[in-house]
């Protein structure tokens, strides 16, 4: 029973939060140190209940400060005591009682076997600890031997009653705390493989375990590969104790228990239960035994409800975990290749009949039920036209026959990038003898020499083997590439790895194994540039080229050269065009507020020069709407563009007024009868350049000099 508080007696309701060491005789407050007496004492307390006992006994320590007398009470704490304990009077000085309340307890009032009485409840001190009997003893006081300490009667029978009925409920609890906090959060990761290809539409299967420290558990998740054709559930074992021999069956509930409970006792009338009575032998428990960390290493195969698993390997954690626990240090990770597969039987498909194209006879072979052929629509896409990219290379070529006829027969073959189909187009010329127009329609071209019907499919005509100066075998007709568009010169160009003869460095090389005579061919360039300007006409270099390499220089290689040195031709202005371009687009919308530009030009002109900034007078174009593309009207603003980056807008304003400076009308290109989508409007120049800057060509192939 607890004592009621008297004055000057603290008593802490935050009972076993406030604790000493039993072993500190030593205290530090602000680094100074000072000393503690300890004495064990008990306290005989009645109890009102008197149905089992009479008295409890409490248990307490006595702390003794020498140094200003004060004195400190703790009751240690007692697992299901059923009382509050912790600490039971403050440190403070504490009077003797009557008739000596004004005196104080000393160091000479405690020894062992003797009574001390704090606020009217008697302490009986029966032992200390050894520190306190060295410093009584030094001081002078004789120290009594120890007593003995009456055992409290009603935690006698209440350990009677635990020992006999243990536990006091069906079920005992395992305290898994301490394994919980230590290991929350750590998790064991094994690599693991079940092999069940021996099965019918079996496989292997991947799996990654998870082993939880804190409980013991296991899961397992499956890795699932692209396109497998099982369903997206990674779980493939839950977590759970996994046991180590798999049941016949899934026990039921209530069967798995710790104990086994045969009756119980106590007031059935108040339907009140005082106790059970367990099977103390266990004849009934299931033994069940499951996997531990100890039980999972690589390398070791672990039964999952029937499926044979295997360890093969396992992250860094687990790796150090079993190292220092267990003072594992191999951890090579075990080969689970799977077998080598049969040797596929290849498959062979009748050949070809001549009906219809390959392509759809052989997918009459694959499918029970045919499907049509599916083309690379990817590349489609990538290489299809649009905008000014037509993905198409165009050469022009002369037919290469004996027949005198056809010796001056032109024709321009097309080659389409998105589907690698060719067309032959011969430009009409009239009282030619020839009617001219599509020679061949756009479709694949076979390579020649290949057998008619075979099984394989037949191999066309590629882009790479496309360049000046081949000769290629188009159903039969042969065919010199002599000269290309500048859409297909620049693709090339951009494209070296496909098109080597396009590269400008490796032609460079090749004539850089013609050094000696760099001397010679500079004095020969010399002698054909009478006028000193250090450049030729482009025949006049490709003569002299041609007789250096005797042949080892291909015709792709020389225009390759000739385009990177080629002196810019006179700027012929095609303003004119521009402006004929620009009139056009502003009688078909009627726009005439020229004047309007100009006024609005003088009023941001504040310095007077007569010139604005080009990005000014795009805004200002842009801003009022004018009727021109954004192309147009970039090249237009360039042809007006000084080196300042300005432009003077009276003279550009002007110039664009249809009504003020008309020019002559564009004239419409003459289109064939015979509609085609080959039409190549403009033959090709026979020549890539007029003349060639031959100085800056000997720098960089031979690194020549200027004298």
């Amino acid at each position: 029973m607890a004592l009621p508080l008297l004055p000057g007696n603290s008593f802490n309701r935050n009972v076993g939060k406030e604790k000493f060491h039993k072993s500190q005789h030593w205290g530090f407050c602000n680094n100074v140190m000072m000393l503690v007496l300890s004495f064990d004492a008990y306290l005989e307390e009645e109890v009102l209940d008197k149905s089992q006992t009479n008295y409890r006994i409490r248990y307490y320590k006595i702390y003794f400060y020498p140094e200003d007398d004060t004195i400190q009470v703790n009751e240690p704490e007692v697992k299901n005591s059923g009382l509050l304990q912790g600490t039971s009077i403050r440190r403070h000085r504490i009077t003797l009682p009557p008739p000596d309340e004004d005196q104080f307890y000393t160091v000479y009032h405690f020894n062992v076997g003797t009574e001390v009485v704090f606020y009217g409840r008697t302490f009986k001190i029966y032992d200390c600890d050894a520190f306190t009997r060295n410093f009584l003893r030094k001081i002078g006081v004789k120290v009594n031997p120890p007593v003995q300490c009456p055992e409290d009667p009603y935690m006698k029978i209440r350990r009677e009653v635990v020992e006999h009925v243990e536990p006091l409920r069906p079920y005992e609890s395992l305290d898994t705390l301490k394994q919980f906090l230590q290991y929350h959060g750590k998790i064991l990761c094994f690599f693991c493989l079940w092999d069940d290809s021996v099965s019918m539409f079996g496989d292997r299967r991947e799996l990654i375990l998870h082993y939880f420290l804190c409980d013991d558990t296991i899961e397992i998740k499956e890795l699932l590969p692209h396109s497998s054709g099982r369903d997206a559930l990674k779980m493939f074992l839950r977590r759970s104790k996994l046991p180590k021999n798999c049941p016949p069956r899934v026990y039921q509930p209530g069967q798995i228990t710790d104990r086994a409970v045969l009756n119980s006792y106590g007031d059935f009338i108040k339907n009140q239960a005082d106790g059970y009575l367990f099977d103390r032998y266990k004849l009934g428990k299931v033994d069940q035994e499951f996997y531990k960390d100890s039980d999972l290493s690589l390398g070791v195969t672990i039964n999952v409800w029937g499926r044979k698993v295997l360890l093969y390997d396992c992250d860094e954690f687990t790796k150090s975990y079993y190292k220092s626990k267990y003072g594992i240090e191999n951890f090579t990770s075990v080969s689970c290749k799977p077998p080598s597969p049969p040797p596929k039987i290849e498959r062979k498909f009748p050949p070809y009949n001549g009906f219809g194209s390959e392509e759809d006879s052989l997918r009459n072979c694959i499918d029970l039920k045919p499907t049509p052929h599916r083309r690379n629509f990817k590349k489609f896409m990538e290489k299809d036209s649009y905008g000014s990219k037509s993905n198409i290379l165009r050469f022009f070529a002369k037919l290469v026959t004996d027949k005198c006829v056809d010796l001056d027969r032109m024709f321009v073959i097309s080659y389409y990038l998105g589907d690698d189909t060719i067309s032959v187009f011969e430009p009409i010329e009239r009282n030619s003898g020839i009617a001219g127009g599509m020679f061949l329609k756009r479709s694949r071209v076979k390579k020649p020499g290949q057998e008619v019907f075979k099984s394989e499919l037949s191999e066309y005509i590629k882009a790479e083997e496309l360049y000046i100066g081949v000769t290629v075998n188009v159903n039969g007709y042969l065919f010199r590439l002599l000269n290309a568009d500048e859409y297909t010169l620049n693709y090339m160009e951009q494209n070296t790895d496909k098109y080597p003869f396009s590269n400008l460095k490796l032609a460079l090389q090749k004539l850089k194994q013609e050094e000696g005579k760099s001397r010679e061919l500079k004095q020969v360039f010399k002698a054909a540039d009478s006028k000193h300007t250090n450049m030729v006409d482009y025949n006049t270099f490709r003569d002299i080229l041609m007789s250096l390499t005797v042949g080892n220089l291909a015709e792709q290689e020389f225009v390759t050269i000739a385009r990177h040195y080629r002196v810019p031709e006179g700027t012929c202005s095609d303003m004119d065009f521009l402006i004929a371009l620009a009139h056009e687009k502003f009688k078909k919308n009627m726009f005439e507020n020229f004047d309007t530009f100009i006024y609005s030009c003088v009023y941001e002109d504040r310095e007077k020069k007569n010139v604005l900034p080009t990005k000014d007078i795009k805004r200002l174009c842009k801003s009022s709407r004018l009727p021109l593309s954004d192309d147009l009207l970039e090249s237009l603003l360039s042809r007006f563009e000084d080196s300042e980056k300005q432009i003077d807008y009276k003279s550009f304003f002007s110039a664009l007024n249809w009504r003020k400076n008309p020019v002559p009308e564009l004239q419409p290109a003459s289109y064939l009868k015979e509609r085609c989508e080959d039409v190549w409007l403009g033959m090709p120049s026979p020549i890539p350049a007029k003349y060639i800057d031959y100085w800056t060509f000997l720098k960089d192939a031979f690194g020549l000099e200027e004298e």
